[in-house]
C-alpha cells in the first residue's frame, strides 16, 4: 500500500481488564516480555507479553499513578501521593509460578527505594541512565522531576543514592517574569520534562546535560547546564535556557523525544503538534528553526509516544482514538478506533533488533518456550493503549517501512 495515503485502521488483538480504574500510564520491558501499566487508583499490574495474563499486582502509591518504567530489574514508580518508588523485578521462579493465578494472588514486588517529589503538577518523572563509565556503586542514573517547593522548575536527583545535584532549574533564567504570588511565573507549571545528554560534534567526548520542559502556558524550552567541572548547582545557577519555543495555545498535555534524542514532539488540547529539532540549534537565536508546528484535524490530545525507530507516532485523543503519523511530515497514518473515553496513555514496544533471543534465558524460559524470531518482530510492532474506560487495548501495527 502506498505511504501517500493513510493505513485501513487494525483491530485490537488484545484487550486487558484487569484494571478498576482509569489507566494513566504504559510501558514496555525492553525484552518487550512485561507490560507495565499504572491506574487512577494507584495500582500498578505487570502483565505478560507471552500469556497476557498478569505476572504481578499491587498498589504502591495511594493516588493515582503518573509514571511506570522498567530499568535494570527495577521498576519506578511515580505518584500523585507525592512518593517516586523503586521496586525489584518479580523473580524468574516466582513469575513463573503464578503465570497462571489469579490476580489476587499475585506477589507484591519488593520496595527497594523510596523519594519524597512534588506531584502537584502531574507531571512524571524523567530516567537518565549513566553511560557504564560514568556510573559508580552510588550513581547508576539521574532522575528529573518538579522542584520540590516551585512546580514551575525542576530538581535532579542521583539514583540510588538520592542526592539533589541541581535545584531550582529555571530559576535562573525566569528572574525577571512576573509571578501569580505562588511562585508560578508567566510559564506556568511544568507539564512534562525529558532528561538527556547531549555530546558535542567534534570534540573529545565532552557531554552536556540537557532538560526539556514542557509548560502550562504551551511553550517549550531546552535549558543546558553550562558549567563545566561543577557537578553541582544551587537556584538554577548555570543552566540557561538554549531555545524556547510557543507552539500551542493551550497547555502542553504530552511530549516524547525520539529514542535517539534528535527530535521531540508536543501534544495539547489544540489542534497543534510540534517537532522540536534537538541537535542543531543550540541558542534562543535559532528558536525559529528548532520548531516545526503542524497542524491535524482534531482537537484534545493528551499522550504521545515514538516508535524507537523514530519514524511513527501515535497520539492518543479525548475522543478516545489514537491517530498515527509520520514523525517526519505528520502525515496521518492511520486511526485506531476501540476506546470511548479518553486514550490517555500510549507506549509502542521496543524495537526488534535480534538482540531480544538473548533475553529469553534471562526470563527464565525454557527452550520450549521459545518464541521466533519472526514472532519476537511481530511483538515488536504491538502499540499499547490505555484509557480512562479501565481497560487496555494491544494493537498488531504493520512496519510502515516507507515512512
Amino acid at each position: 500500500m502506498s505511504s501517500s495515503s493513510p493505513r485501513s485502521a487494525p483491530s485490537p488483538s488484545h484487550l486487558l481488564r484487569t484494571h478498576q480504574a482509569p489507566v494513566n500510564a504504559l510501558c514496555f520491558s525492553d525484552d518487550n516480555e512485561r507490560l507495565y501499566s499504572g491506574d487512577q487508583s494507584g495500582t500498578a499490574i505487570i502483565t505478560s507479553t507471552r500469556t497476557l495474563r498478569p505476572l504481578a499486582s499491587w498498589r504502591p502509591h495511594t493516588d493515582g499513578i503518573l509514571g511506570i518504567q522498567e530499568w535494570n530489574g527495577m521498576i519506578f514508580t511515580h505518584g500523585r501521593d507525592n512518593k517516586l518508588h523503586v521496586w525489584r523485578v518479580p523473580s524468574e521462579g516466582t513469575t513463573k509460578l503464578r503465570e497462571g493465578a489469579a490476580p489476587l494472588g499475585l506477589p507484591t514486588p519488593e520496595l527497594q527505594y523510596s523519594m519524597d517529589v512534588n506531584a502537584l503538577n502531574f507531571c512524571r518523572f524523567s530516567l537518565m541512565p549513566l553511560r557504564n563509565e560514568e556510573r559508580t556503586e552510588d550513581v547508576q542514573a539521574l532522575i528529573a522531576i518538579p522542584n520540590l517547593v516551585e512546580s514551575s522548575l525542576a530538581d535532579i536527583w542521583t539514583f540510588p543514592s538520592q542526592k539533589r545535584i541541581h535545584a531550582a532549574i529555571g530559576k535562573g533564567g525566569q528572574t525577571e517574569m512576573p509571578s501569580d504570588g505562588r511562585g508560578i511565573n508567566s510559564l506556568g507549571i511544568i507539564m512534562s520534562m525529558h532528561l538527556l545528554e547531549h555530546v558535542h560534534p567534534n570534540s573529545s567526548g565532552d557531554t552536556q546535560l540537557r532538560l526539556l520542559c514542557a509548560y502550562e502556558n504551551g511553550s517549550v524550552t531546552m535549558w543546558g547546564y553550562m558549567r563545566k567541572g561543577k557537578p553541582i548547582s544551587i537556584e538554577g545557577i548555570g543552566w540557561d535556557p538554549l531555545w524556547t519555543a510557543k507552539v500551542h495555545v493551550e497547555s502542553v498535555m504530552a511530549t516524547a523525544v525520539s529514542r535517539d534524542r534528535t527530535f521531540a514532539l508536543s501534544a495539547s488540547a489544540d489542534h497543534l503538534i510540534g517537532r522540536y529539532d534537538l541537535v542543531n540549534t543550540r541558542s534562543s537565536e535559532d528558536s525559529k528553526t528548532t520548531c516545526t508546528v503542524y497542524r491535524i484535524k482534531n482537537p484534545g490530545n493528551g499522550a504521545i509516544a515514538i516508535r524507537d525507530d523514530g519514524r511513527v507516532c501515535a497520539i492518543g485523543g479525548w475522543d478516545g482514538k489514537v491517530r498515527l503519523y509520520s514523525t517526519k511530515s505528520l502525515k496521518p497514518l492511520g486511526s485506531l478506533d476501540y476506546h470511548k473515553k479518553n486514550a490517555q496513555s500510549v507506549a509502542f514496544a521496543r524495537s526488534f533488533d535480534g538482540t531480544l533471543a538473548a533475553s529469553d534465558s534471562q526470563d527464565g524460559n525454557n527452550s520450549d518456550d521459545e518464541m521466533t524470531e519472526d514472532e519476537k518482530e511481530e511483538r515488536s510492532r504491538w502499540l499499547a493503549v490505555g484509557s480512562m474506560d479501565n481497560r487496555v487495548t494491544i494493537w498488531p501495527l504493520i512496519s510502515f517501512e516507507k515512512t
